[in-house]
């Protein structure tokens, strides 16, 4: 009995020993997997990290306008209100730059136009103060003068209006930009004017002053003489400054260096700062507006692939950053094979999206153009007071065409520069002037120059000319210079127009006699 109980309870034990032998094991396996997992994963962590010119910020916020579901207008609100107020990094930035300029850019232009307008005041005054002071001063020796000094004085009057009239044109004019050195030939202008007219008040004052001239005819025809001269400086003040940059000499390409969008322009002879003023409001009505959201495309395919590099290292830890560096030149160099596949079917796909929803848009905008269209029928029955405005027409028939319109600007990237505001005043002026469906959908269906657009969207209102010459210096062949502004640069780069060698042939109009050859049929 002693024996069996033995053996059964040894074998309880060794049944139970081995039950608990073999659940030991599974948990080592288990763990050991657990373990083996866990390593894999802190395999696979070791990636290649974005380089350090390119947040990472800027990526993600790519790949989620990437990913964005198509219908995502189906629960939400046709055009919201939020962006008429939001501010970026960029705005702050150009908005603490403005304030930091504005007073410096006031004072000098306030100051130019105030030395100016004392200088023509003084001008106009000379002349007139040189025919009252001898009156004043000593009337009862002047000699008589009569009818001659009275048609001097009707020939100076008319002169001097004339000149008041051609000085106003000329030189006083709204300021188009501020420049950042003075203009050289008006500069000149003034200085010869004031030595003018000061080497006139000193001969007057020691010849005629001093000496009291008993001459009055003679004092009037010195005035004269002052106003003719002043006109003959108009004239020259036209040649220099109008008539002399009219003949083209030059011809400038402007490049944009974000997207490498070009024109090109016939200037004369101008300084760089004035070319480069020309180039600017040039661009503001030739160039189509610049768009940042176009560029994240290629960005965020690079990041993409730089994402989808993953280095192992399979002899253990170490600081070999030249080998991971080499493994993911090789690695990159091995996918740009297959690289425009992608890019393909990524444009192609893009196309699609976009005739689609281009599509929709153009049928939306037609119905909602041909029910406005009945009720200016219908109301014309009814009484006057029912009677829609164009901004009321506007407002009741937007709703139709707003959820269209929307995902077109968001799936082309120009919902930035349409405001719910900016389409209502377009649409009102469209339904005022009785222009079609087609006249309003130009300026969404492709991107227009940057005046077409609110000043509010501008991305570009104040420029920094970069130039390795004096901005007062004339344009050459050969020549570039940059003009830089917060979000991009344009790059002028000047030819000069080569010389044309023309030759006359004179052909005879008799000699143009000509005789029809038949051949002969061949035999079958």
């Amino acid at each position: 009995m002693d024996t069996e109980s033995t053996y059964s309870g040894y074998s309880y034990y060794s049944s139970h020993s081995k039950k608990s032998h073999r659940q030991g094991e599974r948990n080592r396996e288990r763990h050991k997997s657990s373990r083996n997992k866990d390593g894999r994963g802190s395999e696979k962590s070791v990636t290649i990290q974005a380089p350090t010119g390119e947040p990472l910020l800027a990526n993600d916020s790519a790949r989620t306008e990437e990913v964005q579901d198509d219908n995502w207008g189906e629960t939400t609100t046709a055009i919201t209100g939020t962006s008429e107020h939001s501010i970026s990094q960029e705005d702050i930035a150009r908005i603490s730059k403005d304030m930091e300029d504005s007073v410096g850019l006031d004072c000098k232009r306030y100051l130019g136009l105030t030395v100016a307008a004392v200088l023509g005041l003084l001008v106009f005054l000379t002349p007139i103060a040189f025919i009252l002071l001898p009156p004043i001063l000593w009337r009862e020796e002047l000699e008589p003068c009569g009818t001659i000094c009275e048609g001097l004085f009707i020939s100076v009057a008319f002169k001097l209006l004339i000149l008041l009239i051609g000085t106003w044109a000329l030189f006083f004019r709204k300021q188009r930009a501020d420049v950042p050195r003075v203009f050289v030939f008006r500069a000149l202008l003034l200085v010869l004017i004031f030595l003018f007219v000061v080497s006139y008040w000193l001969f007057y004052g020691v010849r005629i002053l001093d000496s009291r001239d008993r001459n009055y005819q003679g004092i009037v025809q010195y005035a004269v003489s002052l106003v003719d001269a002043l006109l003959f400086i108009h004239y020259l003040a036209i040649v220099l400054l109008e008539l002399r940059q009219l003949q083209p000499m030059f011809t400038l390409q402007v490049v944009r260096s974000t997207d490498g969008e070009s024109r090109f322009y016939s200037l004369g002879h101008l300084s760089i700062q004035r070319a480069a003023l020309v180039v600017l409001e040039n661009y503001y009505k030739d160039f189509t507006i610049y768009n940042p959201s176009l560029l994240t495309a290629s960005k965020f395919r690079a990041a993409k692939h730089m994402a989808g590099l993953k280095v192992y290292n399979v002899d253990g830890p170490s600081n070999n950053a030249t080998g991971q560096s080499r493994a993911m030149i090789a690695a990159a160099a091995r996918r740009r094979d297959s690289s425009h596949n992608e890019l393909y079917y990524e444009e192609a796909d893009h196309e699609r999206r976009v005739k689609k929803r281009r599509a929709r848009l153009v049928v939306a905008v037609e119905e909602a153009f041909i029910h406005i269209q009945r009720l200016q029928a219908e109301e014309q029955q009814k009484a006057p007071g029912e009677v829609m405005d164009p901004r009321e027409a506007a407002q009741a028939i937007f709703p139709s065409m707003a959820r269209a319109l929307q995902k077109y600007l968001r799936t082309t990237r120009q919902q930035h520069y349409h405001s719910m505001e900016s389409i209502l005043q377009h649409l009102a002026f469209c339904i005022t002037n009785s222009m079609t469906p087609k006249a309003f959908l130009e300026r969404y269906l492709s991107a227009g120059p940057t005046l077409q657009y609110d000043k509010e969207r501008w991305l570009s209102t104040q420029w920094r000319l970069v130039s390795d010459e004096a901005v007062t210096n004339g344009l050459r062949d050969g020549m570039v210079f940059v003009l830089k502004c917060l979000d991009f640069s344009l790059v002028v780069n000047v030819k000069k127009i080569p010389f044309i060698v023309l030759s006359e042939e004179f052909v005879d109009p008799k000699s143009h006699k000509f005789v029809l050859r038949l051949q002969s049929e061949t035999s079958v």
